[in-house]
């Protein structure tokens, strides 16, 4: 039964994606906002379960559905990744560089948000 609660939030978080990435799509840009996006809401959303689960709990079920399953395929890290080296396979070092700073930073920053939003 773990696999399926897995597999249905890892499928809602992947869809959850797919639908920022079609929303950005309108928008031309040099910086990958639609990755960007998605890191940062799932940092907070997973920030704020792992606030939740140090403060009341959540059952194995809600951690593999949210944490494992929804985050996991919300957030990307191997498309952030690929999207870094492609901007510096372009020579787009400078938004390489701000692009991966920005994303680091700013993801810790959210999961530290979502902790704080849990207490």
């Amino acid at each position: 039964m773990n696999l399926v609660w897995v597999f249905v939030g890892g499928g809602l978080g992947s869809l959850c994606r797919y639908s920022i990435s079609r929303l950005m799509a309108n928008y031309e840009m040099d910086f990958p906002l639609a990755t960007f996006i998605a890191n940062v809401i799932s940092c907070i959303i997973l920030g704020y379960l792992v606030g939740l689960t140090l403060k009341d709990g959540l059952s194995e079920n809600m951690r593999l559905l949210l944490m494992t399953g929804f985050c996991g395929g919300f957030s990307t890290f191997s498309t952030f990744s690929a999207e870094s080296f492609q901007l510096l396979q372009n020579g787009n070092i400078g938004t390489a560089m701000l692009y991966i700073g920005v994303s680091i930073i700013v993801c810790l920053i959210c999961i530290w948000l979502g902790l704080k939003l849990a207490n």
